[in-house]
């Protein structure tokens, strides 16, 4: 295993985006990942209305009928990630890192418990408590989940990732059965707190807490210019 010095992690913050461009160009970095073109990624990035279904997921799981998901402007994107359905919108920080495990441990359980521990820390700085449930992947306050968890990974190369919910409208969620578990309901840090951080404050802190967590050094991809320091993703960089 490298030392923490040596492994680097480049971050972007895409902004607001729909599901479907951000997922391409997650598979266009995985190849290239794969192929050592490039090093390691972390998209940061909150997105347009959307239900995804993983690829073990039950399509009886979405509640919502097309003219539903047509009048209210939601995608729904069946994918190639492990769980069943959530929802990604407004108000939630979305991460896919891209990592080759090789250089941390190749084990795909403990990235997970890196990632949700990060998670953990992340929303620990708002005065939450988050934990784990043995049954279940993402992070929970009490009996509800804040944050969810699907990840895939191609030889040895991680994509998909996580979606911590902020200050997203969990009404969202009553449209769909959130990743297949029908006892427990899902919260945010606005419905815990009644505070609304912006987005960039919390992924400013999840980066900081992500390096931790994985000791490695994250750097953003373009050098920042604007007086906030927030790394802009170039036009050419992604297709709308």
């Amino acid at each position: 295993m490298r030392e923490m010095m040596s492994r680097t992690v480049i971050y972007e913050w895409l902004g607001r985006q729909p599901y479907r461009a951000v997922w391409e160009y997650q598979q266009r970095l995985l190849e290239q990942r794969v192929a050592g073109e490039i090093g390691d990624r972390l998209l940061l990035v909150e997105h347009l209305p959307t239900y995804t279904l993983g690829k073990s997921g039950d399509q009886n799981h979405l509640l919502a009928g097309d003219d539903e998901l047509t009048e209210n402007h939601i995608d729904f994107v069946p994918i190639d990630r492990g769980g069943d359905i959530t929802y990604h919108g407004p108000g939630q920080l979305v991460g896919y890192p891209i990592l080759h495990l090789e250089d941390y441990r190749r084990d795909v359980h403990w990235y997970i418990r890196q990632l949700e521990e990060a998670i953990i820390q992340t929303i620990a700085d708002y005065g939450i408590t988050g934990s784990r449930d043995p049954e279940y992947t993402g992070v929970w306050v009490n009996d509800e989940k804040i944050a969810a968890i699907g990840v895939k990974v191609s030889r040895w190369v991680t994509m998909h990732g996580f979606a911590l919910n902020v200050t997203t409208d969990l009404s969202y969620f009553g449209r769909i059965i959130p990743c297949g578990i029908f006892h427990k309901d899902v919260c945010s840090i606005r419905s815990l707190t009644r505070h609304s951080p912006i987005l960039r404050e919390v992924w400013q802190v999840f980066v900081h807490k992500f390096e931790q967590v994985f000791q490695c050094t994250v750097l953003p991809a373009v050098s920042p210019e604007s007086d906030d320091h927030q790394p802009q993703i170039a036009s050419d960089r992604i297709s709308l």
